[in-house]
């Protein structure tokens, strides 16, 4: 069975660019400043207030990977560091190159992709009118296609608390990408430094630590 890991990083709009019908709906719960501004920040949680600047694989089986990320019109070329490609593009390019990656594969792992990765995936590819090649969403609870970490780590979610990545991580004894100093909510500012290929390599740490925390669960967690 061939199976690959995929990840995403994403980032939202300017929040002033929004339409006024959008900015009330975005802020309708909102009664303080603090309130407001946390909605302003996590737009890029969003298919519809955000994009998608990174989309990285990994096989886990051999250690080969690709990363394809966004440079905001600017130039850059394909670089090879060890098995990993990082391969520039538009946001339409990445997805493109996404979906022809995708479907080689019997399965694919997540770490909380069910909710997050795979609809933001499938959202943004219709904003562009690119056909997906295969459905990111098939039945949660039977793991043969899609495994989602998070899914099977808390027992569909019977976990009272879920915890991210790097609590899972840190529990486990791996090595979390957050330990770089860098973490999602840095990645917006990152796009508007042009640090690109810092925010693919983010992407990648990312997709390292979910193959080790898939190893994890395959060893002492699978039934």
């Amino acid at each position: 069975m061939t199976r690959v890991i995929f990840d995403i990083e994403t980032v939202g709009e300017d929040f002033e660019k929004l339409d006024e019908i959008s900015q009330e709906y975005m802020l309708r719960y909102s009664e303080t400043d603090e309130d407001k501004e946390v909605v302003r920040q996590s737009l890029g949680f969003y298919p519809l207030t955000g994009e998608i600047v990174a989309i990285g694989m990994l096989n886990p089986d051999t250690g080969k990977g690709v990363v394809y990320f966004q440079t905001a019109g600017e130039k850059l070329e394909k670089i090879v560091e060890e098995n990993v490609e990082f391969i520039p593009g538009t946001e339409a390019e990445i997805i493109k190159h996404f979906w022809q990656a995708i479907k080689k594969y019997d399965q694919f792992i997540t770490f909380n992709g069910r909710t997050f990765d795979c609809p933001y995936i499938m959202i943004r590819s219709a904003i562009h009118k690119i056909k997906p090649t295969r459905n990111l969403m098939p039945y949660r609870y039977d793991p043969k296609e899609h495994i989602d970490l998070l899914d099977l780590l808390t027992f569909y979610g019977a976990v009272r608390k879920r915890f991210g990545l790097h609590m899972w991580c840190r529990a486990f004894g791996i090595k979390s990408p957050k330990e770089e100093g860098i973490t999602g909510d840095n990645v917006k500012e990152l796009f508007k430094q042009k640090k690109f290929l810092e925010i693919a390599r983010y992407c990648l740490g990312d997709l390292q630590a979910t193959k080790e925390l898939y190893f994890y669960w395959e060893k002492y967690i699978k039934v």
